[in-house]
């Protein structure tokens, strides 16, 4: 069977861990499949690594594939994070958070001596904006924390599962921001931050170390 291009980035990266790590470990689809390759690593190469997930799933996934995992309390450092992401601009700051753990995603990633991004070529953008952007807000009072995002230029939207407010693995509601395109992702994120009731915001600036895509079976590095 044909592999995708994600598949391959995710594989790619994947032969990039190395026996004694301890692995920032992202979420999504193209980083399921860098498990399932590290699981056969670890099956036939015998290396020992620990993971710190960055959400549930993740860490449900890692469970069942048998990758050993630690926690912040345990390894306050990592190695390496390896992590997906929604867009990808061409100064490889990244939009997150798609699938709604961009906040531990954030924090896995920054803490690592160094963070690849996995991806198909259709996550590079010249700007970040036409996906919408992920903000984390405090369920109390989300309502007036929307009308002050919106009041940045953006359309916003609470997002639902299964007719009821997606909740987060923190326990947080998810307001996803429509820009036509981000201009300034660092100064937006910015004054994101700076409004009460936001917890995190989807925007990744200056944490990417390479980014592993794969085009039409090409792997090719930024």
């Amino acid at each position: 069977m044909e592999l995708s291009d994600k598949q391959i980035a995710a594989e790619k990266a994947a032969e990039r861990v190395k026996d004694g790590m301890i692995l920032g470990i992202g979420s999504g689809s193209t980083v399921n499949y860098m498990l399932q390759k590290l699981a056969e690593r670890i099956e036939a190469e015998g290396i020992q690594i620990k993971g710190i997930p960055s959400s549930k799933k993740t860490e449900k996934l890692a469970n069942e594939l048998g990758i050993p995992l630690t926690t912040f309390a345990e390894n306050s450092h990592i190695d390496l994070a390896i992590d997906g992401a929604d867009e990808i601009d061409e100064h490889l700051h990244l939009s997150k958070g798609g699938g709604g753990s961009l906040v531990r995603e954030k924090m896995v990633d920054s803490h690592a001596d160094y963070f690849i991004v996995i991806a198909g070529a259709d996550k590079l953008v010249k700007r970040l904006g036409a996906f919408p952007l992920p903000v984390e807000v405090i369920p109390f009072g989300w309502e007036v924390t929307e009308k002050k995002l919106q009041k940045l230029g953006c359309h916003t939207a609470l997002r639902y599962q299964e007719g009821k407010p997606f909740v987060s693995d923190n326990g947080n509601y998810i307001i996803d921001c429509q820009f036509e395109s981000i201009e300034e992702p660092e100064s937006l994120h910015k004054e994101m931050k700076a409004l009460l009731g936001v917890v995190e915001t989807g925007i990744f600036i200056n944490m990417v170390n390479e980014v592993i895509i794969s085009e039409n079976g090409k792997i090719k590095r930024l």
